[in-house]
């Protein structure tokens, strides 16, 4: 008896493993853990309150964790946005300007900051498991605190890859990426995480 007792328990704990394992918080944690670094294109597009597109802009993304991130936007305008030395810098070449702000305050205007490393997710949000649609399984993070700047940030995955991202501001507006060509496990230019305000640029830091 107790043998067979044993044979009935174990399809019984291999389904609550499996369960556990799929669980959005260990999904998370496994794309993060597989994708030390990472490179892809993207396509970002803004949408008003009424979910019309207000905007699209295209460029490249790389992601070095722990805590290093990079967008490099070409179209329409040029911009980059780049973690480095303790803060994230925002450089709109066109307009010559830079502003910098501490990482903590950066999340709701790069989501990329939850991706790196740098923050404590399930000391910060709730993740919540959105389920799957087109293709992608969708977790959603929610930030504990009301100084977020935002109302959550969706993180879309394709098997163990990133696919897309969505983040909707306290404004009703929301902005979705969608990432393609994505590589990870390579090996990044240490200067690509590097930043230094060019000379006569205007420059606005966070103190």
């Amino acid at each position: 008896m107790p043998a067979f007792r044993y044979l009935i328990a174990l399809p019984l704990l291999f389904l609550s493993l499996a369960q556990a394992e799929t669980t959005p918080q260990s999904r998370l944690k496994n794309f993060l853990d597989s994708a030390r670094t990472l490179q892809a294109d993207f396509t970002q597009v803004q949408l008003d309150e009424s979910g019309r597109p207000r905007q699209e802009s295209k460029g490249s993304f790389y992601l070095q964790r722990p805590g290093k991130f990079r967008w490099d936007y070409t179209k329409p305008y040029r911009q980059q946005i780049v973690s480095s030395g303790g803060k994230v810098w925002f450089y709109d070449v066109d307009l010559e300007q830079v502003t910098a702000k501490k990482l903590g305050q950066a999340v709701g205007s790069t989501p990329a900051l939850l991706l790196s490393g740098e923050m404590a997710l399930e000391d910060n949000f709730t993740i919540e498991d959105q389920g799957a649609e087109e293709g992608m399984y969708w977790i959603k993070l929610v930030p504990k605190s009301e100084e977020g700047g935002f109302r959550y940030v969706l993180i879309g995955l394709e098997g163990d890859k990133l696919a897309g991202m969505e983040l909707s501001d306290n404004f009703g507006q929301l902005t979705r990426i969608y990432f393609a060509n994505l590589r990870t496990g390579i090996t990044l230019d240490p200067k690509l995480f590097q930043f230094s305000p060019p000379a006569g640029v205007d420059v606005f830091e966070d103190k």
